[in-house]
């Protein structure tokens, strides 16, 4: 975790460094996009619990499904490609998982003409 005590930063942080990242909101959620479309929406979690990260996979998508068939409560594969993911203060994401998924979706996004 960070000193500011919110799991969500370093990912947020991160993902506004790739080129032509456009901020919004979605509902609660904070969103990160390109021209092209989404490729991250983070913020709380399900009715204020906790926190969530949704990730747009393709390579990454048997680590996906492996992680939420071990533990559902903080993985669940969408049939459009997106990856929930669901962490705690005490419990965050793993730093090795969201840097990559980040990335792969990023530029899956991305490179869509």
């Amino acid at each position: 975790m960070n000193a500011s005590g919110d799991p969500t930063l370093a990912i947020r942080e991160k993902a506004a460094e790739f080129e032509e990242v456009i901020k919004g909101t979605s509902c609660n959620q904070s969103s990160f996009k390109t021209k092209q479309g989404s490729f991250l929406f983070i913020g709380p979690g399900p009715k204020g619990v906790g926190y969530k990260a949704m990730f747009k996979l393709k390579e990454s998508m048997p680590e996906a499904i492996r992680l939420a068939e071990k533990q559902p409560d903080q993985f669940e594969v969408g049939n459009t490609g997106w990856v929930t993911t669901r962490f705690t203060d005490e419990s965050p994401l793993d730093k090795s998982i969201w840097t990559r998924w980040l990335s792969e979706s990023y530029a899956l996004v991305a490179s869509k003409q």
